[in-house]
């Protein structure tokens, strides 16, 4: 970065102008015991008032009453003003309080001053190891050549064959304290680090929706045109880089192998005796938790921008057709108007009307049509072999039950498939049913539909006949 890039980011980046503030350590204290300290996201406007309140009420017993003498709501409007832009102002749906949200440029402030403190631990072997395999990582699966991989994967089983003869023989290493608290340690930045990158992303596809309703606001050109540019901008938006990075860790933790390892790896860490007197070991028990939030947040933001764009489109659907009548209210006023003061002059030329003459030999000759041969004889068919009972035997899928049946087999897991759901809660109403729970997933923000992966499902008719159906697969998350 030059001068000129340095000096732009010290007049116009919100993190710098929060660093430059008279107020920033009442700010950060605040951003910290507010949002980053307990992991907190969407916090309300009344909650926030009182943590700022107690923050300013210990700040003025030390300091005196003329310590920042504004009240906290004003704080926290001022922070939250475009030109300050440390905080994010904005509603949920289907609730009336305003909700606030850390930005990314004033999280990266919080972090650098809670760096400055410096640290009595610094992890390096564990960083090391995390370079090692991750560069190990990237050369693996890059290699095209097959036989390069094979030989990978040879060395890879030879250590590992070893390592067995090894423990067999008794011969196990374990940990010391010093490489197990060095290893924690990395893991609880690394999830903070990521935590934080969500509000970056997130505010990466607010940036782009933003581009693109600008874009269809100013629009002039035709419908075509526009219906192009929305397409083409909601596939740029899923497939740019954030969104393709994005989409590949949401996978990978809705993955329920993976959660479930994951979840076995953190209850196995907290067991660790190394680690029985380290301050923050609990937190690491909730890092799915505290994921699963931030991530559905994110995912909800590029919901939205869809949502948003049709919404554009609709507008601009109805200001044409608002124009449209315009210009035929306008026309009828006119016929009007011109109706009750005729013109003196001419108004329009009409041409002459003109008599089609048709010529005798024009018509064509007579061609008698064929005769389609019909059996009319009737027969009476008797009433009592007529089965009627189909008229009546219809019936009602209870949504409801469903849900129920969803949340009694999500009382005991964190996740399930259809086919785990419908194990425990067989279907007895048949495709009926089962094109319902469809539905359900299709509506709720808490499940998934895997278009790659398909399951089975069966059920019995009433006469013992076994249907079985073939749908993709369907997965349930218990609400965070």
């Amino acid at each position: 970065m030059d001068f000129y890039a340095i000096n732009s980011l010290r007049e116009n980046h919100a993190g710098w102008s929060l660093l430059r503030a008279q107020n920033a350590p009442l700010a950060l204290h605040f951003f910290m015991a507010a949002f980053t300290d307990p992991n907190q996201r969407n916090v309300g406007r009344q909650q926030l008032i009182d943590t700022l309140e107690d923050s300013l009420f210990g700040v003025r017993e030390s300091f005196g009453e003329d310590k920042f003498p504004r009240s906290a709501s004003e704080y926290l409007d001022d922070w939250a003003a475009p030109e300050r832009a440390w905080l994010r102002k904005y509603y949920v749906p289907g609730e009336d309080e305003p909700h606030y949200d850390l930005t990314a440029a004033a999280e990266d402030v919080v972090r650098w001053v809670e760096s400055l403190r410096g640290r009595e631990f610094v992890a390096t072997q564990s960083r090391l190891t995390s370079i090692f395999a991750v560069l190990k990582t990237l050369v693996q699966q890059s290699e095209i050549d097959p036989e390069v991989r094979v030989a990978e994967l040879q060395q890879q089983r030879d250590q590992i064959d070893k390592e067995m003869q090894r423990i067999r023989a008794g011969d196990v290493k374990v940990m010391s304290g010093p490489e197990a608290l060095d290893h924690f340690q990395q893991l609880t930045a690394l999830a903070k680090d990521l935590l934080s990158d969500f509000r970056e992303v997130e505010q990466n596809f607010r940036k782009l929706d933003r581009q693109v309703r600008e874009q269809i606001a100013t629009w002039d050109g035709s419908q075509g045109e526009l219906l192009d540019t929305i397409f083409a901008n909601q596939q740029d938006i899923g497939s740019s880089l954030q969104g393709r990075t994005f989409q590949g860790f949401w996978d990978y933790l809705m993955s329920p192998q993976l959660r479930n390892e994951l979840n076995d790896l953190l209850q196995r860490a907290t067991q660790i005796e190394a680690l029985s007197q380290a301050d923050n070991l609990h937190t690491i028990t909730n890092l799915h938790q505290d994921w699963l939030p931030a991530v559905e947040q994110t995912q909800s933001t590029v919901r939205q921008l869809s949502q948003q764009m049709r919404r554009l489109l609709d507008d601009k659907v109805f200001l044409e057709n608002k124009r449209i009548m315009q210009l035929i209210r306008s026309v009828e006023a006119s016929a009007l108007d011109t109706r009750d003061h005729p013109p003196s002059s001419v108004l329009m030329d009409i041409d002459a009307p003109s008599v089609d003459v048709a010529l005798p030999f024009e018509r064509p000759l007579y061609e008698p049509g064929s005769r389609v041969m019909v059996m009319d004889d009737v027969v009476t068919a008797d009433d009592q072999d007529l089965d009627a009972s189909a008229l009546f035997s219809q019936f009602h899928v209870d949504r409801e039950r469903l849900k129920s049946n969803i949340d009694d087999v999500l009382e005991r897991t964190d996740q399930a498939t259809l086919a785990d759901i419908t194990a425990a809660h067989p279907l007895t109403q048949g495709l009926a049913e089962l094109v319902q729970y469809y539905q359900l997933a299709a509506e709720s923000d808490w499940a998934t539909i895997d278009a790659e992966t398909t399951q089975n499902l069966q059920w019995q008719l009433p006469d013992g006949t076994l249907k079985e159906a073939t749908i993709d697969q369907i997965i349930f998350v218990r609400p965070a």
